[in-house]
C-alpha cells in the first residue's frame, strides 16, 4: 500500500452486526446504501491451514476494515467419522443428529476457534451451513448419476437435525468438550446452503427438463430455518439464497441454472412450476428471511456489462434482483415486499498469477471499487463481500502453468506468499472519481465516491477527505481541490462533488489528520 499507518479498529459487535441488518431489511428509502456492511470470505484462510494462518488473517481483515467474516460449515466435514465403527455408530444414534457431540469434537474445533478468534477482535462470525453432506443425509441417486452422489437430493429433514446441531453449539450457552472447556460464542448470523442452483452443490437441477433444484432447495432452507429458530435463533440474521450469477441452457441433472429461472421456481411463480411441490406454501406460508442473498460475479466482465443471457444476474444488473423478488411478492405474497438483497461473494482473479482467468492487477483494483460503488448506489443492497483475502496455491499435482494447475481461485487482495495487490489499498480505501459535466470556466464536475473503510464504524466526531488532481504530465504535482470533504458516515463513505481542472491528469483521495495525510487512494486517470 502507499500510505496506509491509520488502520483504527472497527467497532462492530456480532449483536450490532445483526440489529444493524435487521433494521436494513426493512424497505429502505435512502437514495444509496451508505451503511453496507464489508464482508470477507477466504475459508482456505480462515477454516482450513490452522490457528496461527487464521489468526493472522483474521488481523490484516479487521485492519482492512472487514466487519464480519463468512465462512461455508460443510456439512460432511462435520459429520466426517461420525459413524465410521459400530461403536460411533451406536453413539451417533443414540445422541441423535440433532446434538452437537454426535460428532467428532474436532471436526468442530476450526469453528469453535474461529468463533473465539472473532470475538476477540470483533469481528461478526457469519456461518452459511450447507452441503454436500454425509451419505446418509442424501438420497441414492439412479446408477446413471452415481457421479453426482454427494449432491443428490439432500433430505430436509436430515439437514434439519444438523442445523439445530450447530444452532445449539453456536447458541453462547454450549461449554467446548475440548480446549479447557472454554465457551462458543453466539452465532447471529446464518446462510443456508451455498449457491442451490449450481450442480456442484446440489443435484438435480433439472429433471425430464423441469426446474428441479428450486423445490429440493425451498424444503432445505424451510427446514434449516425451522431448526435456527427451535434453537433461539429466529430473530436473528438469515439469509435466503446464497444464488450463483450464471447459468446455462442445458437442462441436465448437473447443468447450472439461471439465478432468474432458480427464483421463479423457488416461489412457485410460472404455470409448469405449479407440480413443484408448490404446497410447500400452502403449508408453510411465505419464505422468512432477513435478505436474499446473491453472489453478483461478472467472470472476466467489467462490472458495467451485464451477461448476455436475461435470466442472469451480475453486478451490472443486480438492481434487477430486488425488483424480481417485489414483482414475486405483488403475484404470489410468497416473499414480503421490499426483502433486500446481500451481495454475500464478489471479485476478479487476476493474471499474475492466472494467466486463463485472470485480469490485470490494476484492472481487478478498479473493477472491485467500481463493483463496490455499484453495490453501493443500490439501497437495497445492504452488505457486499470480498472473495477472497490471499490467492490459493495452485494444485502442484497438475503441470505447473496447466489451466488445471490454476483451478484454484486468484482473487485475492494479496498474493499467496502475502504480498499485497493494488486492490488491498483498493480495498481499504475505495475511491472512484467520475466526469458529470463542466462549469462555464471549462472546469470538470467530478463525483468522489469512496470509503474510508478502516475507519471505525459509528464515530461522533468526523474526518476528512481531500481529493487531489495531477496534470497527466507530472506525476508528482498533485494539487487540492474544493477544500477538505468532512466524512461523518457511520460506516465512512463519502459522496461528493468537486472542481478539478479541464485537462488530461489523474485523481486520488488522502485522508487528512491534523493537516497531514493519514491513508492515501490509488490514483485513477481522467480525461
Amino acid at each position: 500500500m502507499p500510505l496506509l499507518a491509520h488502520t483504527r479498529a472497527r467497532l462492530l459487535t456480532a449483536a450490532a452486526l445483526a440489529t444493524t441488518l435487521g433494521a436494513m431489511a426493512l424497505p429502505a428509502a435512502a437514495p444509496a446504501s451508505d451503511n453496507q456492511v464489508s464482508i470477507m470470505m477466504d475459508d482456505d484462510q480462515l477454516i482450513y491451514r490452522g490457528d496461527a494462518v487464521r489468526d493472522a488473517a483474521l488481523k490484516k481483515m479487521k485492519e482492512l476494515g472487514v466487519d464480519a467474516v463468512r465462512v461455508t460449515m460443510l456439512w460432511s466435514v462435520v459429520a466426517d467419522g461420525a459413524r465410521r465403527t459400530p461403536a460411533l455408530d451406536k453413539r451417533f444414534r443414540k445422541l441423535g443428529a440433532d446434538d452437537p457431540k454426535a460428532y467428532p469434537v474436532r471436526n468442530w474445533d476450526r469453528y469453535d476457534r474461529l468463533a473465539r478468534a472473532c470475538r476477540t477482535l470483533g469481528i461478526s462470525l457469519y456461518l452459511d451451513i450447507t452441503g454436500p453432506g454425509p451419505s446418509w443425509g442424501h438420497e441414492k441417486p439412479p446408477a446413471s448419476q452415481r457421479q453426482n452422489a454427494r449432491t443428490w437430493k439432500p433430505k430436509a429433514a436430515e439437514f434439519a437435525k444438523f442445523v439445530k446441531a450447530v444452532g445449539k453449539r453456536y447458541s453462547g450457552r454450549y461449554i467446548d468438550e475440548n480446549d479447557n472447556g472454554q465457551g462458543i460464542p453466539r452465532v447471529a448470523y446464518w446462510g443456508l446452503w451455498n449457491e442451490p442452483n449450481q450442480g456442484g452443490w446440489l443435484t438435480p437441477q433439472w429433471s425430464g427438463g423441469k426446474p428441479a433444484s428450486p423445490a429440493i432447495y425451498r424444503k432445505l432452507y424451510i427446514a434449516g430455518r425451522q431448526a435456527l429458530a427451535q434453537t433461539g435463533h429466529g430473530g436473528d440474521v438469515i439469509l435466503l439464497g446464497e444464488t450463483a450469477p450464471l447459468g446455462s441452457s442445458k437442462k441436465t441433472a448437473r447443468s447450472p441454472m439461471y439465478p432468474k429461472t432458480f427464483i421463479r421456481g423457488l416461489f412457485c411463480v410460472n404455470a409448469q412450476d405449479k407440480a413443484q411441490r408448490c404446497s410447500d406454501f400452502d403449508k408453510y406460508g411465505p419464505l422468512q428471511a432477513t435478505a436474499f442473498a446473491h453472489h453478483p460475479y461478472t467472470k472476466k466482465l467489467a462490472p458495467t456489462v451485464r451477461d448476455r443471457n436475461v435470466n442472469s444476474i451480475t453486478m451490472a444488473n443486480i438492481a434487477e434482483l430486488p425488483a424480481l423478488l417485489d414483482d414475486i411478492a405483488a403475484k404470489t405474497g410468497r416473499v414480503r415486499a421490499g426483502l433486500n438483497v446481500a451481495s454475500t461473494e464478489f471479485g476478479y482473479e487476476t493474471n499474475p498469477p492466472d494467466p486463463y482467468s485472470g485480469v490485470p492487477l490494476e484492472t481487478q483494483a478498479q473493477w472491485d471499487t467500481i463493483g463496490e460503488h455499484l453495490a453501493y448506489q443500490q439501497p437495497r443492497v445492504i452488505a457486499n463481500t470480498q472473495f477472497l483475502l490471499n490467492d490459493v496455491k495452485p494444485l502442484t499435482r497438475y503441470k505447473k502453468g496447466s489451466k488445471a494447475y490454476w483451478f484454484t481461485y486468484q482473487s485475492g487482495l494479496y498474493f499467496a506468499d502475502g504480498r499485497p495487490k493494488p486492490s488491498a489499498t483498493a480495498y481499504a480505501f475505495p475511491f472512484l472519481g467520475t466526469v458529470t459535466g463542466s462549469d462555464a470556466a471549462g472546469n470538470h464536475l467530478l463525483n468522489a465516491w469512496g470509503q474510508l473503510r478502516f475507519r471505525p464504524n459509528g464515530l461522533t466526531a468526523p474526518d476528512t477527505v481531500q481529493v487531489q488532481w495531477r496534470p497527466a504530465s507530472d506525476p508528482t504535482a498533485w494539487q487540492d481541490v474544493d477544500g477538505l470533504q468532512t466524512v461523518s458516515n457511520a460506516m465512512g463513505f463519502f459522496d461528493t462533488t468537486v472542481t478539478i481542472p479541464g485537462a488530461p491528469g489523474a485523481v486520488r483521495a488522502v485522508m487528512m489528520s491534523a493537516g497531514a495525510p493519514v491513508a492515501i487512494s490509488l490514483e485513477q486517470p481522467v480525461q
